[in-house]
């Protein structure tokens, strides 16, 4: 975008209760510069688009649009990009990642920090709970590193939780690995959540961290499941490592479904709320995620992935049920029964540690029987 028309369009992007779609009216109307003196002098408000996205509080919003505008200086928001470090893109740059351009709801307006070139495909989204369990956490950090070591972009939303861990199993790759890319639901310089501070910055500074939403932007809750769309938009499969039924992770599905980009789920225990999203999935027809090598088979993509023919990296399993478990197993399929005989594990641990073992790729259920892979 001109330099010129950076701070006029984030001063658009800033009125009060602008989200994307009544800032795609606004932009519509002509020039930034041309529409924000229009805001000013309250010569708006007839134009059928703006009509329709401002809906019945038209005249209030209007009013506060312009006494918020009067108020704004948009020369000094165009200085703060500079002083920020960050920069804004439009359709019209060059630098406009190539995903938004074919999307049906594109961000106008696209506030990056980083580096734009981190923006490429492949590409997989890792998403989930916020309040994840240990194990979702770790199937997470996991899948990050392994994709990443792999050369597939790992993008997400930089929530705590799973998104958390995905981006930190990227970071664990360091320069060898394909660089994180975060789509966050604030302002640039409004880091959220604060615990995130650290990831936050590294995302920035070893990929790119990318929001529709203008500095200083706080985050106010319809902020986010429009920030979904982004991420889905960015992505080749979106993966689900952890869910409640209602999850906010279950809105990043829906837009993937919308745009025809596959959905894969990690199957968690049926008793756990925490699995109960990504469960619902598998029923209701989502691939399962069971290890990287499936994900990299899906893409196309050919890599040495530690652990053989590009599956999951097996770790060092040190709970003696999982051991217990993969023992019994190394004898051929045994079904779930037979293992819960043989082991004497209740039916609720025995399922935890099945699905932990599915998740990491190395035991895999055909029917109802368990067996060992590799």
């Amino acid at each position: 975008m001109r330099g010129a028309d950076v701070g006029f369009a984030t001063a658009l992007a800033s009125l009060p209760k602008v989200g994307p779609a009544r800032l795609a009216r606004l932009l519509d109307l002509g020039e930034p510069g041309e529409v924000f003196e229009r805001v000013c002098t309250g010569a708006l408000g007839d134009e059928p688009g703006l009509v329709e996205a401002l809906g019945a509080s038209r005249a209030d919003l209007l009013a506060s649009w312009r006494h918020h505008a009067r108020a704004m200086d948009p020369e000094g928001l165009g200085r703060l990009h500079h002083d920020l470090g960050i920069r804004l893109l439009c359709a019209a740059d060059a630098a406009y990642p190539d995903a938004f351009r074919t999307d049906p709801e594109p961000p106008r307006l696209l506030w990056v920090a980083g580096d734009i070139g981190a923006v490429r495909s492949p590409a997989v989204a890792i998403v989930g709970a916020r309040r994840c369990t240990r194990y979702g956490h770790d199937v997470a950090r996991r899948f990050g590193r392994e994709l990443a070591s792999a050369g597939v972009t790992v993008v997400s939303g930089l929530a705590l939780g799973i998104d958390a861990a995905a981006h930190a199993g990227v970071l664990d790759v360091e320069e060898a690995g394909a660089p994180p890319v975060g789509v966050v639901g604030t302002g640039l310089d409004v880091v959220y959540p604060r615990r995130n501070a650290g990831l936050w910055h590294s995302v920035a500074q070893c990929g790119v961290l990318l929001s529709e939403a203008p500095p200083g932007a706080s985050a106010e809750p319809w902020r986010f499941p429009a920030r979904n769309r982004l991420i889905a938009a960015l992505a080749d499969i979106v993966v689900v490592v952890e869910s409640t039924e209602r999850g906010g992770s279950l809105y990043t599905v829906d837009e993937a479904m919308a745009r025809d980009v596959e959905v894969r789920a990690v199957p968690g225990p049926v008793n756990a709320p925490s699995s109960a999203g990504t469960n619902r999935l598998l029923a209701d027809g989502a691939a399962p995620a069971l290890g990287t090598g499936e994900l990299l088979e899906s893409l196309g993509v050919v890599a040495d992935v530690p652990g053989g023919a590009g599956r999951a990296e097996q770790p060092v399993y040190r709970d003696p049920d999982e051991v217990e478990v993969l023992d019994i197993l190394t004898t051929g399929s045994v079904t779930f029964d037979e293992l819960a005989e043989r082991s004497g594990l209740g039916l609720e641990r025995l399922g935890l540690v099945t699905a932990r073992l599915q998740a990491e790729g190395v035991v895999q259920r055909s029917g109802g029987w368990y067996e060992r892979r590799g």
